[in-house]
């Protein structure tokens, strides 16, 4: 095919946008037969899958009625991908694909859709060229200016390759600093919430766990870019952030490389977390956050999160998972009763959570000297019996074990006229029965 029954020949033909190419605009008498027999050859051509056959009619459409419709730039564009893919001549696959992008030009300059059609330009020519010695930041240009022109709307697919183009740009030429990297990927990452918001208003999970995937995605090509290790998050994005803690994007950046780079006991990284959460009530965060200051101690602070937590809970067995870490709270602060309750509240919610038995049991073991009354060790060491039966029900064979070795002796409980198998109610706070058995 010659160079002059290419596109670049047309490109001076499109000269305003009258609309939006909807409508069938045919011409009048003889041309009109002639366009409809160019519409009838190009697209038998290509549903027989005979795309190089559908290039001469399709090239006269565009170059007499630039404005005829929509779909001859639609249905151009995928001719020409399915050529150029199947072109092993460089040469001609250039050409071909040099054609493919100047339709997008013509289908803007006559039918309008600037961001749209920009878009899928940026998509074709980082299929073609993102990698390719000299085109390597044309195609980084396009596609920043398909993202200036969609914001939030950019087609799903133009992500990842996005990100993979700004990498050939920052690893290949050397020509993008570690901040002009971070900005883009801070723009890619306020898309993406944005369509994980749009996605959960909808109820789609399938979709909002696709956004989550690429996300990872994301922050995965931008790791192999540039070194975001705690340091780097401290000098560079920590001033950023407490500057103005309501920016929510700079505090998201913290929490992701915090993370990523093990250092969350950082108080940077709880400040960051606790400015999202904030902003965006989240489950997830909220029960982090709660696990977090609870192995600092701050019992206070981690009450309040899995207090939001529990609110936030989208599954009963989420909300078994916060009444335990809730538990586990009293029962630091030596509330024993009221930890066994919400242990109990977690089995009520989810019976599956056989690690709340387990918490009971603990608690039950810790109580001796709580409940001892020092009037004879049978009585005392009923706690261990109920303790079991506790460790028993969690399947914690090592604790049953452990609480067995505690058990009164058959000399312990023949001093108080006890008999093995013996129903017996322990007293105290812990108020349950058990059955009389010996260590022996």
């Amino acid at each position: 095919m010659k160079k002059g029954v290419m596109l670049a020949a047309f490109y001076v033909a499109a000269l305003s946008v009258f609309g939006q190419c909807k409508e069938w605009l045919w011409s009048e008498g003889e041309r009109k037969a002639q366009e409809q027999e160019k519409v009838t050859l190009y697209q038998d051509a290509m549903n027989n899958k005979q795309y190089k056959q559908a290039l001469p009619p399709l090239n006269w459409l565009l170059r007499n009625n630039p404005k005829l419709n929509t779909s001859i730039y639609i249905n151009g564009a995928d001719i020409f991908d399915k050529v150029a893919s199947a072109e092993t001549d460089p040469a001609k696959k250039r050409m071909y694909v040099d054609s493919l992008l100047l339709i997008h030009d013509l289908r803007i300059a006559n039918c309008g859709e600037e961001a749209n059609v920009t878009n899928r330009k940026a998509l074709m020519a980082a299929k073609y060229y993102a990698n390719e010695n000299g085109k390597e930041a044309y195609v980084l240009e396009l596609m920043d200016r398909a993202f200036e022109l969609n914001g939030n709307n950019i087609i799903d697919g133009t992500i990842i390759p996005y990100m993979q183009t700004i990498k050939i740009n920052k690893l290949k030429l050397k020509k993008l600093t570690d901040d002009e990297v971070l900005n883009r990927y801070d723009k890619v990452m306020s898309i993406i919430d944005a369509k994980v918001k749009l996605a959960s208003s909808k109820g789609n999970a399938d979709q909002v766990n696709r956004y989550r995937t690429m996300r990872e995605e994301v922050d995965k090509i931008l790791l192999s870019m540039v070194t975001v290790n705690c340091d780097f998050v401290r000098n560079k994005l920590g001033p950023k952030f407490r500057q103005n803690p309501s920016d929510i994007s700079t505090a998201k950046k913290i929490f992701a490389f915090m993370l990523q780079d093990k250092c969350a006991d950082d108080p940077l990284w709880l400040e960051a977390a606790e400015a999202i959460h904030k902003e965006e009530k989240d489950y997830g965060l909220a029960k982090n956050l709660g696990i977090r200051y609870l192995v600092m101690e701050n019992y206070t602070k981690a009450s309040q999160m899995f207090k939001e937590a529990l609110e936030l809970a989208p599954t009963n067995s989420d909300k078994a998972d916060i009444l335990i870490y809730q538990g586990a709270i009293e029962a630091k602060i030596g509330s024993k009763p009221a930890a066994r309750e919400l242990f109990r509240q977690a089995l009520a919610a989810d019976a599956s959570k056989k690690e709340a038995y387990e918490k009971i049991g603990d608690l039950y073991y810790q109580s001796f000297n709580d409940c001892k009354k020092e009037q004879n060790m049978a009585d005392d060491r009923l706690v261990y019996l109920a303790a079991y039966d506790m460790y028993a029900r969690a399947g914690e064979s090592k604790k049953m074990a452990m609480a067995k070795e505690q058990f009164p002796s058959k000399e312990e409980i023949f001093l108080v006229n006890y008999q093995a198998g013996q129903t017996i109610r322990v007293g105290c706070w812990i108020n349950e029965t058990t059955t009389i058995r010996t260590r022996d």
